[in-house]
């Protein structure tokens, strides 16, 4: 049986990414918000509500945390940018999804998602060499540059719209 938790396999941290790589992530970052709507259109409450794999979140978990997650990376990125390796703070993603706002119609967060990548394109797209270069601080991961959290979250949001297709493939719906 597959690994429910990675289902296009767990991400693997590049030490940078070349300008064609950083484009390939850029690529799929634009492509996140519209794959995640395709993802969940047609669902009803109940569907949503349905965790994607055994002690997982539920879809609707899934889609806000896709946004709150997208929106953390965003900040840290223009935290980046402009202070010399700050240091961002680490959340609970757990925690975050046992929230009120966990709970709303998934449409919320899917615009959210839609306005956060529109602001966060225009910095992938004009970053320079050095710009990719930029480092951030997190106490768990470690310094981390621009270029590597840009593919984190080409893989992202793959990996958790695949976490509701690949439930819709089990299921039938």
């Amino acid at each position: 049986m597959p690994d429910l938790r990675y289902p296009i396999g767990a991400h693997a941290r590049p030490t940078s990414l070349n300008q064609a790589e950083r484009a390939a992530a850029i690529t799929d970052i634009r492509a996140a918000p519209a794959r995640l709507r395709a993802a969940v259109a047609g669902l009803d409450e109940g569907q949503l509500d349905t965790p994607y794999r055994p002690d997982g979140w539920t879809v609707r978990q899934v889609a806000h945390h896709v946004a709150d997650s997208h929106l953390n990376a965003y900040i840290r990125m223009k935290l980046a940018l402009t202070e010399d390796v700050p240091t961002v703070k680490p959340y609970d993603e757990s925690a975050w999804a046992m929230l009120q706002d966990a709970r709303l119609p998934v449409d919320v967060s899917l615009r959210l998602l839609d306005a956060v990548h529109e602001r966060w394109l225009v910095l992938l797209e004009n970053l320079t060499e050095t710009d990719w270069a930029r480092t951030f601080m997190h106490p768990e991961a470690g310094v981390t540059r621009l270029d590597q959290l840009a593919a984190l979250y080409s893989w992202h949001g793959r990996h958790h719209t695949a976490h509701v297709t690949s439930l819709r493939e089990r299921l039938g719906w």
